[in-house]
């Protein structure tokens, strides 16, 4: 996530921190969370039965649960579609592209496509 940068509209610094992270249970580990914490980044990551169970079993040392928004969560799912949608465009999915600006006007057609579809 270092890596991350987004510039901004008005000039000056870039981007480096999301306001709101979405991730599925594979992404859930205590670890994830710290680190999201520490750079005060917002997530809705879900938790996994064994895990909730886990640290229900331990009680008062278990920690509080984590805050989980369903509505939040559901959004996720029409982003993963999207992308899905995207790489049903086959340029897009093998990135046969080799420059970037090519790719990104690949990508805006696909975009384009889809939108038109529905």
């Amino acid at each position: 996530m270092e890596r991350i940068r987004v510039g901004r509209l008005g000039g000056g610094r870039p981007r480096t921190r999301p306001d709101h992270l979405g991730g599925d249970k594979a992404y859930s580990s205590r670890r994830n969370r710290r680190y999201l914490r520490r750079r005060q980044i917002k997530h809705t990551i879900p938790e996994p039965k064994n895990q909730r169970a886990n640290r229900q079993s331990r009680g008062s040392k278990g920690g509080r649960p984590a805050g989980f928004d369903k509505t939040i969560y559901k959004r996720r799912n029409e982003v993963e579609r999207t992308i899905n949608g995207l790489k049903n465009s086959r340029a897009v999915a093998t990135r046969y592209d080799k420059r970037a600006y090519i790719f990104h006007g690949t990508v805006t057609l696909a975009a384009i496509r889809l939108w038109l579809r529905a």
